[in-house]
């Protein structure tokens, strides 16, 4: 028995370990963040900016206005979803450092997206 409960420890720790390791490189983008939102289509607007918090590779939004949720994978890679009211759209991009980029689209507007560590 006591061989068993050593290897079931092993098990234990070898599944554990790689899960601590990824959840401690999603925190490389940990922090505030103010992301500029463009849009070519006139009639989309142009020029709006969002605070959003990375905590523990997870989003959210710093403001009560805007909803944001997604997440940012270890590499950079980044999925996120902003809301206010019944308007939604989705973003992909690449977070590097201290700055990143990317697409977004909504229901009928599409367009980039820079953001910048605060």
């Amino acid at each position: 028995m006591n061989g068993f409960r050593k290897a079931l420890f092993a098990t234990i720790v070898a599944i554990a370990f790689p899960l601590a390791q990824a959840d401690a490189a999603g925190s490389t983008f940990d922090g505030a963040w103010n992301v500029r939102i463009a849009s070519s289509i006139q009639a989309c607007g142009d020029g709006a900016t969002v605070s959003i918090g990375i905590n523990n590779g997870q989003i959210a939004s710093s403001s009560a206005a805007v909803r944001a949720s997604g997440r940012v994978a270890d590499a950079g890679n980044i999925n996120v979803m902003l809301s206010t009211g019944i308007k939604r759209a989705v973003g992909f991009g690449r977070l590097n450092g201290t700055s990143g980029s990317g697409t977004w689209r909504g229901a009928m507007c599409t367009g980039t997206w820079t953001a910048e560590r605060m």
